[in-house]
């Protein structure tokens, strides 16, 4: 029999590429081998697909005496996971005359069960990315991962329950409905955080910083004694973040669909991520868990928190490697994953928010409570933090705990949707300065581009330098002062840098209870 072929996918890191699948029969001693790099578990579709195909009704490999030959192509990629049991066996189904359709315009990617159902696999937004890219008309894939890959227009996406359906579906015998493209500007109007700002009490100056870093994407550290509210702080921050673009929803999307989170995401629609993450590793997480990897590397925390919020609470009891790790994605948003055959690059564009206590006890320079804690514990506490990763936060502020009483009759500051607005507003002066550059916040610029667009009179010069003198801070403390002054002045509506601006903005240097 001639050999036939159709075509699959194979996930590299984020995205999908092209494989096919080849299939060639003859007579003589059953037989079933895959060859093409194939890993374990594709090893291990050969005898899925054998037992779908006879509880299909099908014909049967064994039964017929075929020595069936699996060719995926190319060979010198490492082909994983069950993804190949579905187009394996339709190729042999093509290859045996039990269906006719044209395999050219197609892409089949699914799990076989032993029953001939077919089950959900990772990755199926990257497949149909990779299908609409490369020419491709038709998406065939299981029932459950139908809608992820129809959020991709100029597709079309048939979802599959099993092979008896898939053989009649193919040979024309039924039609079955393609599914319906996703409406994006619906979706991404729904609004449903956790917690609004609002509700959070007190603590007037850390709710500013935390909206100057939402304007500008500006990494914070909170310090302070337990019960002044650093965690409420920094859940309230998603919800003063701007809404997701549908290039944004996308690429998260396909990051929780590659690390199969997808099914179980918190917005509840399973197939498309409509609002920024907020993610929260415990501290005894390592550092492939923070930053990716294993031995078929996945994407780790800080990509499951790109475009979100990254929250470390207890921040020096992380191990000193996992908090090390931060410093590549911090600088370029991204994180390089290698092994000896390969390496893979994971998106990391997260705004870090990072929480500790002052000391052990986290009573050092509590006015409420009395520190147990000596001055070389407190140091050396201290100390797990490196001055490296400390000039990585543009924001560092100290939470007090605030008097209850004083509570009671504190205002309520505004609702989480009001100061979205001012905050979309400064984000989009941001866009407009950027065109062209790739930018999309202040944070992000380069020390080039701050001295281009970071001007200052001779008077704030002056300040700025006996200030950072004075301080004996870091060049990059430097330009990272000039970038947060710039998303001030877009709050404030300013088209220049003003004294009054630089002046707030190193008010969020001071490092505070750090220094002792």
């Amino acid at each position: 029999m001639p050999t036939s072929k159709v075509f699959s996918a194979a996930i590299i890191g984020l995205d999908a590429i092209p494989i096919e699948v080849e299939v060639d029969t003859s007579r003589g001693l059953p037989s079933f081998n895959i060859v093409g790099l194939p890993d374990k578990a594709v090893e291990e579709s050969k005898d899925r697909i054998n037992s779908a195909i006879k509880n299909s009704g099908l014909l049967n490999p064994k039964k017929e005496n075929l020595r069936v030959v699996v060719n995926l192509a190319p060979a010198d990629i490492k082909k994983q996971g069950p993804i190949y049991d579905l187009p394996i066996a339709v190729c042999y189904i093509l290859n045996t005359k039990q269906a006719e359709f044209n395999h050219k315009d197609k892409v089949f990617a699914g799990e076989l069960a032993l029953d001939g159902s077919i089950r959900s696999i990772n990755g199926a937004l990257s497949i149909a990315m990779m299908a609409e890219n490369s020419g491709f008309k038709e998406l065939i894939l299981p029932k459950q991962n139908s809608k992820e890959a129809a959020v991709i227009k100029n597709l079309k996406v048939i979802g599959i329950n099993n092979i008896v359906e898939l053989v009649n579906y193919l040979n024309g015998k039924i039609f079955i409905e393609p599914e319906k493209t996703t409406d994006f500007s619906e979706l991404l109007k729904k609004e449903d955080y956790d917690l609004d700002i609002s509700e959070v009490k007190g603590q007037e100056t850390a709710k500013r910083a935390l909206t100057i870093a939402a304007a500008g994407a500006h990494n914070v550290l909170l310090t302070g004694p337990p019960g002044g509210g650093k965690t409420m702080l920094a859940k309230a921050l998603p919800s003063i973040m701007p809404k997701l673009t549908v290039e944004e929803a996308l690429e998260i999307t396909k990051i929780y669909s590659v690390a199969n989170f997808l099914k179980s995401s918190e917005n509840g629609n399973g197939y498309l991520i409509n609002q920024r993450k907020f993610r929260n590793p415990h501290h005894t997480a390592s550092t492939a868990a923070l930053v990716g990897g294993g031995t078929n590397p996945k994407p780790g925390e800080i990509s499951l928190a790109h475009r979100g919020v990254l929250f470390l609470d207890e921040f020096p009891e992380f191990n000193r490697d996992v908090i090390e790790s931060l410093r590549q994605p911090l600088e370029e948003g991204k994180i390089t994953v290698s092994r000896a055959n390969h390496s893979t690059v994971y998106p990391a564009k997260f705004l870090l928010i990072a929480s500790m206590n002052p000391c052990p006890c986290g009573n050092y320079q509590n006015s409420q409570k009395e520190c147990i804690c000596s001055p070389g514990t407190i140091l050396r506490y201290q100390k797990k933090i490196s001055g490296p990763i400390l000039d990585r936060f543009d924001i560092k502020i100290d939470i007090p705990q605030e008097n209850p009483r004083k509570l009671k009759d504190e205002p309520n500051y505004q609702e989480s949707r009001k100061v979205r607005t001012e905050v979309e507003a400064a984000r989009e002066k941001q866009i407009k300065r950027f065109k062209g550059l790739g930018l999309f916040a202040n944070s992000e610029m380069s020390n080039k581009q701050v001295r281009e667009f970071c001007k200052i009179d001779e008077p704030t010069q002056e300040f700025l330098d006996n200030y950072v003198s004075f301080k004996k801070l870091s060049h990059r403390a430097y330009f990272k002062i000039l970038k947060l002054a710039r998303t001030i002045a877009d709050l404030d509506g300013k088209e220049k840098i003003s004294l009054e601006n630089l002046k707030e903005a190193v008010n969020y240097k001071n490092d505070g209870v750090l220094s002792i």
